[in-house]
């Protein structure tokens, strides 16, 4: 059975990252965004995205690397291609996730969502242990933040439209909301 404890998911390896702040007061989480990061793009497996949500990239390990140097971020939950789930951030706090975003007119998304990474790119396909973990993950959110609706999960791509493209066309949304137990019909 998956439990929430002062905002960590029980079935999560937790790895806590210094890259959060609190809510603002009154917040009410109402919202599931959903993310894609590989790093170096293109490549899974690695402790990259670990490191990198922990500020300890080594930047000379990859070219790549030094365009994302002094960055700070995170997400709440990251999923790699295993389908094993890493929490980063209690759910109690804001994640660094969306930036400059927007959804259903209001700014500022982190201040109310749920930050999810998954291993990947826009155009390669997600993994099927993928899809399980982030319906089990989405499930077990929406019942401790049942305000988490159907029509309140979107991708990254939806809340910054022009500055990112993530979770991209390789994200089957059809088939990961039909997963799903609940609905907003």
């Amino acid at each position: 059975m998956t439990t929430i404890k002062n905002g960590w998911l029980s079935v999560a390896r937790q790895v806590p990252s210094p890259n959060f702040n609190k809510r603002p007061d009154g917040s009410i989480v109402d919202l599931l965004v959903i993310h894609n990061i590989s790093l170096p793009p293109g490549e899974y497996g690695g402790s990259e995205v670990e490191d990198f949500f922990l500020n300890k990239l080594d930047t000379t390990a990859h070219p790549y690397f030094k365009k994302i140097e002094g960055v700070a971020v995170s997400a709440h939950f990251f999923i790699r291609r295993d389908g094993e789930l890493v929490q980063f951030v209690s759910l109690d706090d804001r994640a660094w996730h969306a930036g400059e975003s927007c959804f259903a007119e209001v700014n500022n998304c982190n201040d109310y969502s749920i930050g999810v990474e998954l291993e990947g790119t826009d155009h390669e396909p997600y993994s099927e242990a993928q899809y399980q973990s982030l319906t089990s993950l989405t499930e077990a959110l929406h019942q401790s933040y049942p305000a988490i609706t159907a029509k309140r999960i979107t991708g990254h791509e939806h809340i910054a439209p022009g500055r990112k493209t993530d979770p991209g066309p390789a994200f089957d949304w059809a088939r990961y909301l039909s997963e799903l137990s609940f609905s907003d019909n």
